[in-house]
């Protein structure tokens, strides 16, 4: 690696040298020796800086890794597709110390969905991102799904950015515990710029935070068959306009730690600008309720909150850390200290708008991602 490193210096230097200060000299892109197939889209980036044509359809046909050191750059207007014949091995992983830039454009997305005729969620597994930042499980966790180290201390690291992606089909059953997400945060800094995301039809979460301090605007999740908006294990950042349509179980699952309800860093989000609108489909059965406080709930806080459809306001976690921050008041939600006597959508959400206004229909924001 050091002789290729000191070759490729040496050609750098040898191109400077030989211009001119007047010559147009193009910067110079990292190469990679990763190997860019378009119908075979699939394997490990390892070293470098690799770059899709945004002109090309691109076939997901296995697992594509980003290693630690290298970037993946995905021009506005990339399509990729998942074609391969096994859900769980059709995947996007970022490790920790690589990079991502899906660099999306208004109404010029980045699109990454299913190959099939007739696609359905779970037809592939999603995008999954890992960085250093902290988490109350450990410095160094595993991912639940493909096994990939996350978490560190270092809160500002970067990822990369992610700006006008539509995902959708995502959400594979892994096994009976374990499903893809759309877009999955393990440990993600706050140097990390998420924005301007649609999430259609995932079989499990849409987007979820597992600790981490990065920060996001702009998701639209539409039918997600488990819970829509999930962050747990000690996430600490701000989530702004989120549209939510189409309920499943939680629109929002917000949780400080599965094993430990006291585990620190604890579990602080502050959302603002929020709808759930539970979905005119019988599936989406709201079952429980606009948000689940759950697993010690840690400290959250809602502003602008709009929900529509869902009678009762939270599903409570019976332990006693969920209690404890319930008595704390640091469960908030449009100005009020929420109170378990009073746990109905009418008792919190009244002239508030969301994402949008209250005709409950895609913001306009939103759609300038589909």
């Amino acid at each position: 690696m050091k002789k290729s490193i000191l070759a490729m210096l040496t050609v750098v230097t040898i191109a400077f040298t030989s211009c001119t200060k007047d010559d147009n000299v193009d910067p110079i892109v990292p190469s990679s020796t990763f190997v860019l197939k378009v119908d075979d889209l699939k394997g490990s980036i390892s070293d470098g800086t690799v770059t899709l044509d945004a002109s090309k359809v691109y076939k997901l046909t296995g697992g594509l890794y980003v290693k630690k050191g290298a970037t993946l750059t995905i021009p506005a207007g990339t399509r990729i597709e998942a074609t391969g014949i096994d859900p769980n091995a059709l995947f996007i992983a970022v490790e920790r110390g690589a990079k991502i830039n899906i660099l999306g454009q208004a109404n010029k997305a980045v699109v990454m969905t299913s190959g099939k005729t007739s696609p359905s969620e779970g037809n592939w597994g999603g995008l999954i991102i890992c960085g250093d930042a902290k988490v109350n499980t450990g410095d160094n966790g595993t991912s639940e799904v493909g096994g990939l180290s996350y978490g560190g201390n270092n809160n500002a690291d970067s990822s990369g950015k992610i700006n006008f992606l539509r995902i959708e089909y995502t959400g594979s059953k892994y096994t009976d515990k374990k499903e893809y997400n759309g877009v999955s945060f393990f440990g993600v800094g706050s140097g990390t710029e998420v924005s301007n995301i649609f999430c259609y039809e995932s079989g499990d979460d849409a987007v979820e935070f597992f600790g981490g301090a990065v920060n996001a605007t702009n998701l639209a999740l539409v039918n997600s068959y488990d819970d829509s908006l999930d962050y747990a294990d000690g996430y600490i950042g701000t989530i702004k306009n989120v549209y939510i349509s189409g309920v499943s179980n939680a629109g929002i699952e917000g949780s400080n730690n599965g094993s430990n309800d006291v585990a620190t860093p604890m579990t602080n989000a502050k959302l603002s600008d929020i709808t759930i609108v539970k979905g005119a489909d019988a599936k989406f059965t709201a079952k429980e309720f606009a948000i689940n406080f759950k697993e010690g709930g840690g400290i959250q806080t809602y502003t602008n909150v709009y929900v529509s459809g869902i009678d009762t306001f939270a599903k409570l976690d019976a332990g006693t850390g969920a209690t404890a921050r319930i008595a704390a008041g640091d469960f908030k939600v449009n100005g009020k200290t929420f109170a378990t006597a009073n746990n109905k959508t009418s008792d919190y959400v009244t002239t508030e708008t969301g994402a949008g206004s209250k005709d409950e229909t895609l913001p306009e924001w939103a759609k300038l991602i589909k």
